[in-house]
């Protein structure tokens, strides 16, 4: 195991050096879909972390952001995406990072979240604990959701902005603020290292929740999806929080579905 984790953090170190040597460039933007964006950075800076991985663990699987996928037998998969927060990365907004996350048989048990405009690596092992460089991570204790401070995200993708935005709406009113900054892995980092109560997304695909949400439950927090259902790599939402103000964000969530159901 410890193998696995200092590869990644050397892997996910090189790719954040080359995106902040490329963020000083000017960028070639293309999209994917409507304010979906991807650059040259995102794949070169994915083309580095395959090339790694697959040297360095030639039979393991590997399910990259923009493609670079590897198709094994193996029971292990890496879940990379090589520039989560692309849309700040293309404005110069230094919300940005490389995040890596390893799954055996669909349960994550080593990840990185590297934000090279801090100089900040965020490890987790299974049954390990969560790391912000050398110090220990521990979710927020916090026991009040009018007390806290959450987060969401609104991926350009999704087709249910509508329902999140009444989410958004309802936890303005109950907790201190919501912070919506534009990358989901340090969003949960963030969850991982007390500062945020709380994070809700929902669309989020694998890569950009694989390392973080073994961050989150390795600081001692939670996760699940909005509904409270165990939490699903392959699934579409996640929410994490710090154990304390779970069930008082569930009751919220569950509320506004009745309405909508109604």
């Amino acid at each position: 195991m410890p193998d696995y984790l200092n590869a990644a953090v050397e892997i996910a170190r090189e790719a954040g050096a080359l995106l902040a040597e490329l963020s000083t460039q000017p960028l070639d933007i293309g999209y994917k879909r409507r304010a979906d964006l991807v650059t040259v950075a995102d794949r070169r800076s994915e083309a580095l972390i395959v090339g790694h991985l697959r040297e360095r663990f030639p039979d393991h699987a590997i399910v990259a952001e923009e493609g670079g996928n590897h198709r094994s037998s193996s029971d292990y998969c890496w879940y990379v995406d090589p520039l989560d927060g692309t849309t700040n990365y293309a404005h110069g907004f230094p919300m940005y990072c490389v995040t890596l996350g390893l799954a055996y048989r669909s349960e994550v048990i080593a990840g990185v979240v590297y934000d090279p405009t801090h100089d900040d690596t965020y490890t987790a092992e299974r049954g390990a604990g969560a790391y912000l460089n050398a110090h220990r991570l521990h979710v927020s204790r916090t026991e009040k959701l009018g007390e806290s401070l959450v987060a969401t995200g609104f991926p350009p993708f999704a087709s249910n902005h509508d329902l999140n935005v009444q989410f958004y709406f309802r936890f303005t009113e109950l907790s201190h603020g919501i912070r919506r900054a534009g990358s989901a892995a340090l969003d949960l980092c963030c969850v991982a290292a007390g500062r945020f109560e709380g994070f809700w997304e929902l669309k989020l695909n694998p890569w950009d929740k694989a390392a973080g949400t073994l961050l989150v439950t390795e600081a001692g927090g939670r996760v699940s999806d909005v509904r409270g259902r165990a939490f699903n790599l392959l699934g579409d939402d996640v929410f994490v929080s710090n154990g304390l103000v779970h069930d008082q964000m569930l009751g919220v969530f569950a509320a506004i579905l009745a309405e909508r159901a109604m």
